[in-house]
Order: C-alpha cells, then sequence, then structure tokens
C-alpha cells in the first residue's frame, strides 16, 4: 500500500526544501516538480509527478489515477507548453508535447515500470491517458 503521507503541497514544498532529497523517490518511483501557468489564471502551478527518461526526455503520464477527465496540469501544458520541472535540485527548462502512439508504447512499460497502477488506470479509464515528453530546451 502507497504512502502518501507526502502528497500535493507538502510534497512540493518537502521537494524544494531539500533539493529533492525528500520526495524524489516517492513510494518506490521517482517525482520531479512541474513547474507551469494555470491556462486561465496565468498562475504559477506546482505539482509533483512520477516520471521516467526516454532519452534526453522526462517522460510523465496524466492519468488522473484513471479518472475520466484529464488532470488540470495537463491542460495547463496545452495551453502554455514551454515551462519548467525540478529534478533533485535542478531547474531544466522543458518544451511539453503530448506523446504520439508510437510514442506511448515506447515509454508505457518504463512507465508501469515506475509506478505498476498506470495499466490499472488505462483499463478503467474512457480515455487514452496521454504520454507527455518533456524535451530540455
Amino acid at each position: 500500500m502507497p504512502d502518501f503521507s507526502l502528497f500535493g503541497d507538502d510534497h512540493v514544498r518537502k521537494y524544494e526544501e531539500t533539493a529533492g532529497r525528500v520526495g524524489h523517490d516517492w513510494n518506490g518511483t521517482s517525482c520531479l516538480i512541474l513547474h507551469a501557468r494555470g491556462r486561465t489564471s496565468g498562475e504559477l502551478r506546482k505539482v509533483p509527478l512520477i516520471y521516467a527518461k526516454d532519452g534526453d526526455d522526462y517522460v510523465i503520464v496524466a492519468s488522473k489515477g484513471g479518472a475520466a477527465e484529464h488532470p488540470g496540469w495537463y491542460l495547463n501544458l496545452l495551453a502554455h507548453p514551454d515551462v519548467a520541472i525540478q529534478v533533485w535540485g535542478e531547474m531544466i527548462p522543458v518544451t511539453a508535447r503530448t506523446g504520439s502512439a508510437d510514442d506511448k508504447r515506447r515509454v508505457w512499460p518504463a512507465m508501469v515500470a515506475q509506478w505498476p497502477d498506470y495499466d490499472a488506470y488505462q483499463a478503467k479509464c474512457p480515455r487514452d491517458i496521454p504520454v507527455v515528453l518533456l524535451r530540455p530546451r
């Protein structure tokens, strides 16, 4: 059973305070902090997300736990794809793009290796869960 004692804003705060020493490694997986602007508010939003690497790209999954709708952070990326991520203590400017079907076939096994529940989320989800590739600029 995952430990959700470090979650949401608290996860972001601890990650930032410790340069990722607390929060990068979480429930047997690796997390980054996505820094993106709200699509309507323009306000900076910070979200901890599980990631894997695909060459130079960072990969994240817009699963929202298998919910029928996309997570807000994904909609924000569609509106404003030039964002930043924090990985450990490093801030990295990246450009986000939704992966193609071929991209998803290639990276999905690595993401499931990071978080096995992604397969269950996709199985129950009425939408095709997007993978997002974050390319350093």
